[in-house]
């Protein structure tokens, strides 16, 4: 395994409170704003997700300067699901020009749809080898694909595992609210992935769905090992003692600070974490020192 979580912090800043990573924002090419209805027509998760005029879409500018007014030294962008090749292959190669503008800043994942087959292989391969360093965010519901089953997975998840990156999911709660994009991908079908793929590096979105609750399980908390929680859009989902909950159940190395940008403005997210009242060793390696690892940052 090449990254190991750690138990304590281990960088000489941690206790820098300013220093954060935002582990999952999304920035699209600026055009998609003008051409709303044609990408809804052609891809089904921005439909889901964006069509409407009021849905905020981002560019790398506006995502830098809300890290500047909110005080996050980097971000980890990433487009959406798409089950539109093209589509993807746009907003990746935004992402990837994106990186390489401003490389002290952003670290970049590359988007494809393992319903694809070998043209998703194909996809990511060509994000990687331009510098971006992980596949996601992937949604199963939107993109059409069974996230357990291990044939329609195998091939991204080879190419992650063998390239040592990480595989982001969306993930869903089978209780509470509904809201566009929440979906099905709930604890159990991420499991039964989990289980099938125990060599990857997996992130589970918006502290997956509830699955480190689970962890009080013995035989969950072992298939859990090479398993990231991620808190995107928490402020929408849960009360703050969710960091010091997930923390506990998951160990202090297996939680990123995300805020889902430009769903919230990281000031939001930032201040439900920054309230949790986590040790300050603990608040630093969840606001920047487990991304900053896990990614070789």
């Amino acid at each position: 395994m090449l990254y190991s979580p750690p138990h304590s912090c281990q960088y000489d800043d941690c206790t820098d409170l300013a220093l954060v990573i935002d582990a999952h924002c999304h920035i699209l090419p600026p055009s998609f704003s003008d051409r709303r209805a044609e990408i809804a027509q052609r891809d089904a998760t921005f439909a889901a997700l964006l069509s409407e005029p009021n849905a905020t879409i981002a560019s790398a500018e506006d995502l830098l300067a809300a890290m500047d007014r909110d005080g996050v030294e980097r971000a980890v962008v990433m487009g959406m699901g798409w089950t539109n090749h093209q589509v993807a292959v746009e907003a990746n190669d935004y992402i990837i020009q994106s990186v390489a503008d401003n490389p002290s800043r952003l670290t970049g994942f590359c988007s494809v749809n393992p319903a694809w087959g070998e043209r998703a292989v194909t996809e990511a391969r060509r994000c990687l080898a331009a510098g971006l360093a992980g596949i996601g965010e992937l949604h199963a519901d939107t993109q059409g694909f069974d996230i357990t089953k291990v044939v329609a997975m195998a091939p991204v998840m080879e190419l992650a595992r063998s390239n040592q990156l990480p595989v982001l999911v969306h993930a869903s709660e089978p209780v509470g609210h509904t809201y566009p994009g929440k979906g099905g991908t709930t604890p159990g079908k991420l499991f039964r992935f989990i289980q099938n793929f125990p060599g990857n590096v997996i992130i589970c979105a918006h502290w997956g769905g509830g699955l480190p609750f689970y962890s009080l399980m013995p035989e969950v908390k072992e298939s859990l090992k090479n398993v990231y929680f991620d808190s995107a859009a928490s402020p929408f989902l849960y009360r703050p003692e969710v960091f010091a909950t997930v923390t506990e159940l998951a160990g202090a190395g297996k939680v990123l600070f995300a805020s889902d940008y430009p769903l919230l403005e990281m000031s939001r997210p930032l201040e439900q974490a920054r309230s949790a009242g986590l040790a300050p060793d603990v608040e630093a390696a969840l606001l920047s020192g487990n991304a900053a690892k896990l990614l070789g940052l």
